[in-house]
């Protein structure tokens, strides 16, 4: 009898712990994380006047000389330049570039939302895997390698503007928003100027590009036989003043 009463005991504690992980197990589900919860117009509203309206306006507007009107601009651009961490600016005229985000996905979700309220073209739709490399490299050569390169790692646009390089963690997504937003000096492309298919061989070439193997060593940035050419005659020039160099010390012996 008395075993019978502690089995009884054990039984109702086991239970009861089980009752209170399964209730902590809900209150954590991964299945319910910011990530996958529905975006929030209200809450982007007050992380937009805390982070945004001081240049933009509290009313989205712009400001004259600090920055430009949201209204109308989209989700697009609003999770373009939030999303790769290029805004907001620690100061007005600062040049905006890629960085770490200030915000969560589940924050840029909601300020995204927030500006999408005024409406502007939505966030699009890209597929690399419907690229093609070759014909992504032609697109990209005719649009883009002026600026970029034709390996897509920068370059000098202005004496004071560069086109970043897309050579590393620049996803397809990014590169459909900034061909269809036009960020900083960028040029704007429209559907007219560049189709999605097109958008689509773009997006597979610059995943091509990040990924380049180097089966003859040292790629030295993957931007031609130049920089190689440079290399090897100043390795050249080095072996032969040492060699000189010990020549003349041998004779002098």
């Amino acid at each position: 009898m008395r075993r019978r009463r502690v089995a009884r005991r054990i039984l109702v504690v086991a239970g009861v712990a089980a009752l209170g992980l399964g209730t902590v197990a809900m209150t954590v589900d991964p299945s319910a994380s910011d990530a996958q919860r529905a975006a929030n117009p209200a809450n982007g509203r007050e992380l937009y006047v805390s982070g945004c309206s001081s240049c933009h306006g509290l009313d989205a507007r712009g400001i004259n000389g600090r920055a430009p009107n949201l209204r109308g601009v989209g989700e697009i651009a609003a999770d373009f330049f939030l999303r790769t961490g290029r805004m907001p600016l620690a100061a007005p005229h600062d040049i905006p570039v890629r960085a770490h985000s200030s915000y969560s996905a589940a924050e840029q979700a909601d300020m995204v939302a927030y500006i999408g309220t005024f409406g502007g073209p939505a966030i699009p739709t890209v597929d690399a895997a419907r690229g093609s490399v070759t014909r992504g490299m032609a697109t990209f050569t005719e649009n883009c390698a002026g600026c970029h390169q034709v390996v897509a790692r920068g370059g000098l646009v202005t004496p004071n503007t560069a086109a970043p390089s897309l050579a590393h963690d620049v996803k397809p997504i990014d590169v459909a928003e900034a061909v269809r937003v036009g960020p900083y000096v960028m040029p704007r492309f429209s559907q007219s100027q560049l189709t999605q298919a097109q958008v689509d061989d773009l997006a597979r070439y610059v995943q091509h590009i990040q990924h380049l193997s180097n089966p003859g060593g040292w790629g030295i940035g993957n931007i031609g036989p130049i920089p190689e050419g440079l290399v090897l005659w100043g390795l050249g020039l080095g072996v032969l003043v040492i060699a000189a160099r010990l020549v003349g010390e041998g004779t002098s012996s």
